[in-house]
């Protein structure tokens, strides 16, 4: 297990935010500007883990700045290392300005992902421009081993406050209270964050994949979607599972489970490095499609996990790109049947070599309660 204040990690963090750096030094290269200036704050936590809301980087081959405000300069000098720390006032764009000059910038990248207001600071700078978009993206597509380790702790936090909520659930509960309960548990973890609202959706409202928990009371015959997640050290998890509440005229629902099961199942055992991102929603979708259920499957297959719940890579029927080793994303096949509800089953898997490694390990079977 990982301890809270991550403390026995702080060198080994060093080092990985130091190995990151240095790669996206050697893409700036090739890209043939002088600096490059990072102004996602997601991307900003990637490269120094600073944890504040207010940052931004500028780097060169030799030297690296982290441009924050004075709310946050004494936070960052505990969490960051390697990089100068500037505690800008007033407009950014002049402390950019300043230190383009002094470390004799020519040319500066900076993320596309910008504001056109910030853009349009940023261009009467007089400063040569050039717009770079996803070189940290597809960097942090690749897990590093501690990263990996933060996502497992992630899952083991969400996975141990769902048990423990989950002798909770039964006829009569309403949506909220459950949802309220895992949020609660999932804080005394020891997760800082909670990545995104907790999802519990029962009876007609299952059937819409990201319904939020309502005052509705969970019934008999109900399916019950869950999708919840953890966060660890900055990175987080995503999960779902359904489960169904005991009553009449349950068989179809137990048939369309067992649909799901087994997408979910041939997906995941069919992630392998080299094949396309493409194949695993298509494994999915084939079974569900088979079964005369395509037209209630609308979403993607899955998505990376990391610093973001929803990340790059994204396992979508239109993306061509391969799978590469330690790449981390979910699996989530599913089905949504208006007026009847829906089922959906995620998991998180981590790419290797010789296929995948399943980093959730809560039971899939269907369970009715």
């Amino acid at each position: 297990m990982i301890s809270k204040n991550f403390s026995p990690l702080k060198k080994s963090l060093s080092s990985a935010y130091s190995l990151q750096l240095s790669e996206l030094r050697n893409s700036i290269k090739r890209e043939r500007v002088d600096g490059f200036l990072v102004t996602d704050i997601n991307n900003v936590r990637y490269l120094t883990s600073f944890s504040g809301s207010s940052g931004i980087l500028l780097f060169t081959k030799d030297e690296a700045f982290l441009i924050t405000d004075f709310r946050y300069k004494e936070q960052a000098k505990i969490e960051v290392t390697g990089w100068d720390i500037i505690a800008g006032k007033g407009d950014t764009t002049k402390t950019i300005k300043s230190i383009s000059k002094k470390t004799s910038i020519n040319k500066l990248g900076f993320e596309s992902s910008v504001t056109y207001d910030f853009f349009r600071k940023l261009s009467k700078t007089g400063i040569s421009l050039k717009a770079l978009s996803g070189l940290i993206e597809k960097q942090r597509e690749i897990k590093k081993a501690l990263e990996i380790n933060l996502i497992r702790e992630a899952v083991r936090r969400a996975e141990s406050a769902f048990l423990e909520v989950k002798p909770y659930l039964k006829q009569g509960i309403r949506e909220k209270s459950i949802a309220m309960r895992l949020e609660e548990r999932l804080k005394k973890k020891g997760c800082r964050r909670i990545p995104f609202d907790v999802i519990v959706a029962s009876g007609q409202n299952s059937a819409m994949p990201h319904a939020r928990p309502t005052e509705k009371k969970l019934n008999k015959g109900d399916f019950v979607i869950i999708d919840w997640g953890g966060e660890a050290g900055g990175y987080f998890s995503d999960i779902t599972r359904t489960m169904l509440i005991k009553g009449n005229n349950i068989n179809k629902k137990k048939e369309i489970y067992k649909i799901i099961l087994k997408a979910n199942k041939k997906a995941i055992s069919q992630v392998l490095p080299g094949i396309k991102l493409r194949d695993i929603d298509l494994y999915a979708r084939e079974v569900i499609q088979k079964e005369g259920y395509g037209e209630f499957f609308g979403h993607a297959t899955g998505h990376g996990v990391g610093l973001q719940v929803h990340e790059s890579p994204r396992i979508a029927w239109n993306n061509n790109k391969k799978i590469k080793e330690d790449m981390v994303f979910t699996v989530e096949p599913g089905i949504y049947i208006p007026g009847l509800g829906g089922v959906r089953i995620e998991d998180m898997v981590a790419v290797k070599p010789d296929g995948p490694d399943i980093m959730t390990t809560l039971p899939k079977e269907l369970d009715i309660i």
